[in-house]
């Protein structure tokens, strides 16, 4: 079995065309929130993933192997509740709909992807009865899932969800608490 214990995150400082030609370890969410699991890579070879406790592993990451190797992690569909806001409800309030969602949510520790048009969490039919009765449009579907990883200093918060955080503008420095 090939070990890997070490992780790049997103593939930072790799050349793109390397990353592109490693295998793949196509991992669902269960997976990869775990830090030490066995999987198979896409050229076959079975792998065992031992990482620092606490460590989420996300589409994108990149793991070196024992012998040198690159391992590409990417994030497999898996059954997932897509959440929208209902198209009737006046556009100003369908972003306010989403984010009172996610807030409720939240509440309940519910892992939980965000995006500006919808959310995704694991299945759940109590939930999905919520949702919909705050008028929320519920699906079920089957795509990748990358929740947010919380923003206490959590391995996964420092990866966010999968890209930095340079867009042009400049961020201030926080040298404070806001408690």
């Amino acid at each position: 079995m090939l070990q890997v214990s070490k992780l790049i995150s997103q593939g930072k400082g790799l050349a793109p065309t390397l990353v592109q030609r490693a295998a793949q370890l196509v991992l669902d969410w269960d997976v990869r929130q775990k830090s030490r699991f066995d999987a198979t890579a896409s050229d076959e070879r079975h792998v065992g993933v031992f990482l620092p406790r606490g460590t989420v592993v996300r589409g994108g990451d990149v793991l070196l192997t024992q012998d040198g190797s690159l391992l590409r992690v990417v994030a497999a569909p898996q059954p997932v509740m897509r959440i929208t806001a209902c198209p009737d409800h006046p556009a100003q309030d369908q972003a306010f709909d989403l984010m009172r969602a996610a807030y409720h949510l939240g509440n309940r520790h519910v892992p939980i992807e965000l995006r500006p048009d919808h959310l995704k969490i694991e299945p759940d039919h109590v939930l999905a009865d919520m949702l919909r009765a705050m008028h929320l449009t519920v699906v079920e579907a089957r795509e990748p899932f990358e929740p947010e990883g919380g923003a206490y200093g959590a391995q996964g918060a420092t990866q966010g969800h999968g890209h930095h955080h340079d867009h042009g503008h400049a961020h201030p420095t926080h040298g404070h608490d806001h408690g």
